[in-house]
């Protein structure tokens, strides 16, 4: 090669830059990033609320719940796994903290529940993996399951978890503390949520089982065949994906001064949402969590921005539809699996039946 070729070449090779630019992973993340500034623009446009410090400060409260579930629902998905019992779950360890603490206290009722969310996790697990159910069956009928026992423990009722008075006052300040406290002026939710986002990539980009999510879900025999302990990694991520909920049920409980068995209605479709909107796949084997962040993001503010615009909550829930929809249109499209050059084989029918 002359040197007048190789300089072409190499001037014809992306830079550094361009080749970051370039990948499909921050092309989707710039494009969500553009679809939060847009939602973001439209709803201050239409709300001089919107953009006020106390209301962001609502806004990522709110999001919380679905962002601390949504850490490990993406690590679950990633490997082709689907969890739809994480709402009912939060909601049942709710009402275990409310049940418990009159009996064992109310930290113990805390651990409690961590621990009974950690438990549904491994049951749906344990059921997937080697019982071999479909996963949207074993984890359907958990939901069914957690949310009967739910009502069953709470008696149908709201317990109240909230005293200010007599011996356990400094119990029950410190419990509140969790909702309510601040670091640097950030409320814990909101801290909490962040950690477990930074935990969730340290665990997906830099740990051997992050690195084995992907590949499992990419192709789950062949990973069997390369030695790798798929059903020991699945059984993990449903675990995980039962603590997290046990977890948010922690903090949901806390704000709210009580433990409710209707706590977190359809959750669980929020959760899918956010997680296939910010680019994971439903077929496995591709996401990431700085995705995932911008999807819990877009939907809260969207949500936010249609309640201080006073619209129904009925109007809500078919704004969120409308969103899962694009999200998995988006997912198919990424696939392969719907064609956006459907006008060409209609031209060609129309060329055709013309002949």
């Amino acid at each position: 090669m002359t040197t007048m070729e190789s300089t072409a070449a190499a001037g014809s090779r992306p830079t550094g830059l361009r080749r970051f630019l370039r990948a499909s992973e921050v092309q989707e993340v710039l494009a969500l990033v553009i679809m939060l500034a847009l939602i973001v623009l439209v709803m201050a446009s239409n709300s001089n609320l919107f953009l006020s410090p106390r209301n962001i400060i609502n806004l990522l409260m709110d999001s919380t719940t679905v962002g601390m579930i949504a850490v490990f629902t993406t690590m679950l998905m990633i490997s082709r796994g689907l969890d739809l019992s994480v709402a009912s779950t939060a909601a049942m360890c709710g009402v275990i903290i409310g049940t418990s603490q009159s009996t064992i206290g109310l930290w113990p009722g805390v651990m409690l529940a961590l621990i009974a969310g950690a438990l549904v996790g491994l049951i749906n697990g344990f059921l997937v993996t080697f019982v071999g159910i479909n996963p949207l069956i074993t984890t359907l009928g958990m939901l069914s399951i957690t949310r009967g026992l739910a009502f069953v423990f709470a008696d149908g009722l709201t317990i109240p978890v909230f005293d200010l008075s007599g011996e356990h006052q400094a119990t029950y300040t410190a419990f509140t503390q969790l909702a309510e406290g601040r670091l640097f002026d950030i409320p814990y939710p909101i801290l909490v949520m962040s950690g477990l986002f930074i935990l969730g990539i340290v665990l997906l980009r830099y740990t051997t089982y992050g690195r084995a999510m992907y590949v499992i879900g990419d192709n789950e025999d062949a990973s069997f065949l390369a030695g790798l302990p798929v059903r020991r990694y699945r059984m993990i991520a449903y675990t995980l994906s039962g603590l997290s909920a046990a977890v948010a049920a922690v903090f949901l409980t806390s704000r709210l001064y009580a433990a409710d068995p209707r706590a977190a209605p359809n959750i669980e479709l929020t959760v899918i949402t956010a997680v296939v909107l910010g680019g994971t796949s439903l077929a496995g084997g591709q996401g990431n969590l700085f995705g995932t962040l911008l999807g819990v993001l877009i939907l809260s503010s969207l949500l936010n921005g249609l309640k201080l615009q006073s619209v129904s909550t009925e109007l809500q829930n078919i704004a969120q539809g409308l969103v899962l929809l694009l999200a998995v249109g988006i997912d198919q499209v990424r696939q392969g699996k719907i064609d956006l050059g459907l006008w060409r084989l209609f031209r060609r029918q129309a060329r055709a039946s013309t002949q």
